[in-house]
């Protein structure tokens, strides 16, 4: 476990999977992640690469051959190495080897870099081409955050607020692969209160939403989370049934269409790499 505290947060890592475990408020004791609770979800934070979602019967085509893929990739079930670390920063790195090659013909690196600043968390993404040829990829954010229904509170007490005053345009799910019939959530003043019913279909994927900060926060308290990110077109918003956390996920990529022919070059949302090109994406987290 590594980690990472100031005076305001104390921020918490696995190196399985480089994966955000924990952070809490040193002022109130609060604590902003999920717990991980595997009777609803055993996630807290994965990263999502190289793929996001689903494929289609869990396999994709490349250059005439199939390659077996499990969903939201592998990464999240790699140990990582520790970089570097200070008092303010953590970085974690997975390189390609034998084992992800039997997945994923490409030889790359994958760098997670986490920098704790006053009340704030920003989490940084370097993806490299290391191999000979051009390399086809997806990355994604899975943080899910607690949601308090303890001392009278209830899950409906909360919503997230849109920077934008948009309408929500979602692609459902079928069998875990993105519908191109979408349909419409109207945002209520620039805000989607929660409810565990919001969720009953799955999560709600967008692939136009114009927002790029969403504020999760409590009618009934002062008490918020700014989310923010950067480098990602697509976004989703997920909990499981009856579970009290949501989870705010920017994505580059996302599972495929229902439709899809499998060939990994030709799916909906995936990044070309050249030869030793890199890729940066970012999200932060800011606690009031």
């Amino acid at each position: 476990m590594t980690i990472l505290q100031n005076k305001k947060l104390k921020v918490s890592f696995n190196e399985l999977g480089a994966e955000l475990v924990s952070l809490i408020n040193i002022e109130t004791g609060k604590e902003i992640i999920w717990e991980g609770n595997p009777e609803f979800w055993g996630g807290q934070s994965p990263v999502l690469f190289p793929t996001v979602g689903a494929l289609k019967d869990d396999k994709y085509i490349y250059e005439g051959e199939t390659h077996v893929m499990p969903r939201h990739g592998f990464a999240r079930k790699k140990f990582f190495e520790v970089k570097s670390s200070s008092e303010s920063e953590v970085v974690f790195k997975l390189n390609s080897d034998e084992e992800t090659l039997k997945f994923y013909p490409f030889e790359f690196s994958l760098e997670i870099t986490y920098v704790l600043n006053e009340n704030k968390l920003t989490v940084s993404y370097n993806v490299k081409n290391k191999s000979q040829k051009e390399m086809y990829f997806s990355l994604g954010a899975h943080p899910g955050f607690a949601i308090d229904t303890k001392n009278g509170l209830k899950y409906d007490d909360y919503e997230i607020a849109f920077s934008n005053d948009e309408k929500l345009e979602i692609h459902p799910l079928i069998d875990n692969l993105i519908s191109k019939k979408t349909k419409t959530i109207d945002l209520e003043n620039k805000t989607l209160p929660l409810s565990y019913e919001l969720f009953s279909k799955d999560a709600l994927v967008m692939t136009k939403m114009k927002s790029k900060e969403l504020i999760l926060r409590n009618n009934q308290n002062n008490h918020q989370v700014i989310f923010t990110f950067s480098n990602f077109p697509y976004f989703g918003i997920w909990a499981a049934k009856n579970a009290d956390f949501v989870c705010l996920e920017p994505w580059q990529g996302i599972a495929d269409l229902e439709d899809h022919n499998q060939e990994l070059a030709e799916k909906f949302g995936i990044l070309k790499l050249e030869k030793s090109e890199e890729w940066n994406a970012d999200w932060a987290i800011e606690i009031e």
